[in-house]
């Protein structure tokens, strides 16, 4: 049977909280649950299967997850003690928070600590595929150079050119800053317009999603995964990006229709992508490992020891706070609270 680590308990304390983690995190975050609550944590560094899962949760107060976790109707019935599910992730696509409404169960997230990581990341994206970094990379370890030339893996340059942002939230916007350096004219789209001081110093015009493909020159996604988004970007919208153009996504994988995408990019329909989500991770689509016209990356966006570390942080705070009867920093469905 699956046996999951367990640490010490407050001494003396009755009626102590029963918390599990999912999957190892940063030390120095879950160190802060030590004397506060009796936790627990899967000890392999894997996605738990279902079943697992829900032995796990039977009977726990709280439940610290990853995006890889799914949290339905299910899983709430199987911990019928869960009064609090802190996701590890600003997005929460994996959880049905309706069902938690329902069952009076507090859920929370991590947003802003990832925000500039992510950003980073989405660029170091759109600069390897524009410059064609990783494919020089290969070239040279396959010992294929041979001197310098003028026609040498040629690759697009990004100063001055447009960027597209499919979602102007916070990560959209730091991907936004970040272009300025690079005299880009960016144009977004989203349900929302920027305040007017904000577009003129983003140097950022709101425009319909269609208007936005045909005109920019790099399409960078930066929406949450809801059925409004699902394969936002598929075989018609691939088709107004059209031939010189990049589509980049650290986003939500199924956000991207990937079969359309990998025949875009295996018959010229746009120039290049760089992906570091999957409409089915960790699988690809087939197809999509063998083209060089596409950059890979495993989930990295937030990727860093300090954003990691401030995620673990954050979700752990929630679920203190929340045992605490304190505020908890970062609520999904705060109406919970009320009932």
């Amino acid at each position: 049977m699956f046996q999951p680590r367990r640490t010490k308990t407050n001494k003396g304390v009755t009626d102590v909280k029963k918390v599990y983690v999912t999957r190892q995190l940063p030390q120095s975050a879950l160190d802060r649950l030590n004397g506060e609550v009796d936790w627990s944590v899967n000890p392999d560094d894997r996605v738990l299967e279902r079943s697992e899962l829900l032995e796990a949760v039977a009977d726990v107060d709280g439940l610290l997850c990853l995006l890889t976790d799914s949290i339905d109707a299910e899983l709430l019935d199987a911990a019928p003690n869960l009064k609090v599910v802190a996701n590890y992730a600003v997005g929460y696509n994996n959880i049905d928070v309706d069902a938690a409404n329902e069952r009076g169960v507090l859920v929370t997230n991590t947003p802003g600590v990832l925000t500039e990581t992510t950003a980073d990341l989405t660029w170091a994206l759109l600069m390897s595929i524009a410059r064609r970094v990783v494919e020089g990379d290969s070239f040279m370890r396959a010992g294929k150079y041979v001197g310098w030339a003028p026609m040498l893996l040629l690759g697009c340059d990004v100063y001055g050119k447009t960027l597209g942002i499919v979602g102007i939230g916070q990560i959209g916007q730091a991907v936004a800053r970040r272009a300025m350096g690079f005299d880009m004219k960016v144009l977004y789209t989203d349900m929302f317009a920027l305040p007017p001081v904000a577009e003129q110093l983003l140097n950022a015009e709101k425009v319909e999603l269609d208007e936005l493909l045909e005109r920019s020159d790099f399409v960078s996604m930066h929406v949450p995964l809801m059925d409004e988004t699902h394969h936002l970007i598929s075989k018609r919208e691939l088709e107004l990006i059209g031939p010189e153009g990049y589509l980049i996504n650290a986003a939500r994988g199924p956000v991207i229709d990937e079969v359309a995408l990998v025949e875009a990019l295996r018959d010229g329909v746009i120039k290049g992508a760089a992906l570091d989500v999957f409409e089915d991770e960790p699988a690809m689509k087939p197809g999509l490992a063998d083209l060089n016209n596409v950059v890979l990356l495993p989930h990295l966006g937030s990727a860093s020891i300090e954003t990691r570390t401030a995620m673990a942080d954050l979700a752990v705070g929630n679920i203190l706070n929340f045992f605490k009867g304190e505020p908890p920093l970062a609520p999904v469905n705060p109406e919970v609270l009320k009932g």
